[in-house]
């Protein structure tokens, strides 16, 4: 008998005799091979017999958007990139193409919907939107997106009157806010309950204070709003900033209480920086919202309100918006909600006759979007969830799941992987809204603030030299070559030199001086020469307006506001 326990005399030898019987077709096997990538954007595969019998043919896979021209000046010294418009007008030209509110005549729109009535069993609480099945087309959204940012001073009311909005139009129940004012009320403050609804956090909670841009929504018969509430310490001021430049619509949020407007308008107060910030930031309309009218030293005082209105408009003229159609001034009370959604009763306040502020905002003009434009959307925020999640708003184009695209400055080419709009995951995402997008192929660690998706086959410029126009606003020392701030453009904060003083302007005529300048000061206006300290994103402001405008900030101050004129390789 043999005996079958005993190990070979050589594992490989047997492993090789084992090889020598498979068939000689696959010792031709080139191991070596590139590995196969799959073509996402080829034709969808349909078998033959059922072309003939649909009757129809396969689809050609799209062709590529061609190369947009860019004619950029060799010398921006030597010729205005705007011809010979003044340089206190260089929002003209980006905000022509785009109406503004009429404060004269404002609308009278229909009232709001209201929650289903059909809900008899439990009608005191109001019911979250269903939300829409994912086999929906979602080629187009149904209602204009709109980002709406509340700013203002500390204490202003932005939170609590954000809270109320989302209570007004359904997006919280009931119950909820019943529950934060039960906790409200154990640590002592009653009143902070309704910004607990966008104040999420235990610190916000405990300080009642703002630190991260809070985000909720809310919808309208016509249009689809992201609220984003700013913070209004000094402290926080990058953290609004980066709000800012997500925002269409921005809502300045006023104290009308004995003091407190006081302390927000006076300088060091964030009521003047947040409406100078908004501008510069892109924001085109602003409503004035004057709160606390209920307090006990206001009692809806048509005196107090025109009194914070008569000092308001001069400065907010200056910052660059025109009083006669991009601002409109309503009042209002956040923790009671008058004004907000239902016009105020005659009986608490006789003197407004215009329309509340949610009607309002809804019928608003249409916004023009650069729908046909490439894709390019800033990062703003990014964390990991099973997978690398960005945030963001859609500044340009649109974007399927599914689309092959890029993350610049990197140039990683990644793949959307899912898209969600508010928190409705969805197929499709356009120009103008507030989204977040799943990325396969980066790493979370790979990915920062500042960064923009792109059209592989048009992405947004990067560099590390520009040149840019510049207006001094606040500085008490001269500006020279050398000197170091911190430049907030877009979602991006990198810290810039400047390298060149190429030329100064004239404020009125808008010519420019025939020597170049030693130093700039306080209110001048010039063309400088800035270098960053690291590779960053950023287009001229003719291009793209969005990723063209910048704040430079220094020692917590803004002390100039400019323009990228072109960015040098």
């Amino acid at each position: 008998m043999a005996d079958n326990t005993s190990a070979p005399d050589c594992w490989e030898a047997a492993a090789d005799d084992s090889m020598a019987s498979l068939p000689s077709s696959l010792s031709t096997l080139n191991v070596n091979a590139p590995v196969f990538v799959p073509n996402v954007n080829a034709p969808e595969f349909v078998p033959s017999f059922m072309k003939e019998e649909a009757g129809q043919t396969q689809p050609a896979a799209p062709d590529p958007p061609p190369e947009p021209s860019t004619n950029t000046p060799e010398d921006p010294a030597a010729t205005n990139l705007d011809g010979d418009v003044p340089a206190d007008s260089w929002e003209e030209a980006a905000d022509a193409a785009t109406p503004s509110p009429n404060r004269e005549t404002p609308p009278t729109p229909p009232t709001p919907g209201t929650p289903d009535e059909d809900d008899d069993e439990d009608s005191d609480e109001i019911k979250k939107p269903k939300k829409k099945p994912l086999d929906e087309d979602d080629s187009a959204p149904k209602k204009e997106p709109v980002n709406v940012i509340f700013i203002g001073h500390v204490d202003a009311g932005k939170s609590t009157i954000g809270g109320q909005i989302m209570y007004l139009t359904g997006m919280v129940e009931k119950r909820t806010l019943e529950k934060y004012e039960r906790e409200a009320k154990e640590k002592n403050r009653e009143t902070w309950y309704l910004s607990w609804a966008l104040d999420t956090n235990l610190e916000e909670r405990d300080k009642g204070k703002t630190v991260e841009v809070g985000r909720a929504y809310f919808e309208t018969d016509q249009k689809h709003f992201t609220i984003l509430d700013a913070p209004g310490h000094k402290s926080f001021v990058p953290n609004m900033i980066g709000g800012a430049c997500q925002a269409d619509l921005a809502v300045l949020v006023i104290s009308a209480r004995k003091g407190e407007f006081e302390t927000g308008f006076e300088r060091g107060g964030q009521t003047r920086e947040h409406a100078m910030l908004a501008k510069t930031a892109g924001v085109k309309h602003l409503i004035v919202l004057i709160n606390k009218m209920d307090d006990s030293t206001v009692l809806w005082s048509e005196k107090r309100y025109n009194e914070c209105k008569e000092k308001l408009v001069p400065y907010l003229k200056k910052v660059g918006f025109n009083p006669s159609k991009d601002i409109m001034f309503m009042p209002c009370s956040g923790l009671t909600g008058a004004n907000l959604r239902e016009p105020i009763d005659e009986s608490v306040c006789s003197w407004f006759k215009g329309p509340a502020f949610i009607p309002y905002i809804n019928n608003l003009p249409p916004l023009n979007r650069n729908i046909s434009g490439p894709f390019m959307m800033p990062i703003v925020d990014r964390y990991n969830d099973r997978g690398t999640i960005v945030m963001g708003k859609v500044e340009s184009g649109c974007c399927k799941k599914g689309d092959n695209i890029v993350v610049m400055p990197n140039k990683t080419p990644v793949t959307v992987d899912m898209l969600w709009r508010d928190e409705d995951e969805t197929g499709t995402v356009n120009c103008g809204e507030n989204v977040k997008v799943k990325l396969r192929g980066v790493e979370e660690a790979d990915v920062a603030p500042g960064f923009v998706l792109c059209d592989p086959n048009n992405p947004c410029k990067t560099g590390r030299i520009f040149d840019a126009q510049v207006v001094i606003l606040e500085h008490k020392s001269i500006i020279c070559a050398g000197y170091s701030a911190v430049c907030h453009i877009h979602s991006v904060a990198e810290e810039v030199t400047v390298k060149l003083l190429l030329c100064t302007l004239d404020k009125k005529s808008g010519d420019k001086s025939q020597m170049r300048p030693r130093f700039v000061k306080q209110d001048q206006i010039a063309i400088m020469r800035f270098e960053t300290s690291g590779v960053i994103c950023m287009e001229a402001f003719k291009d793209h307006p969005q990723l063209g405008r910048f704040t430079l900030r220094d020692e917590g101050k803004t002390i100039a506001i400019g323009k990228v004129l072109k960015v040098l390789e």
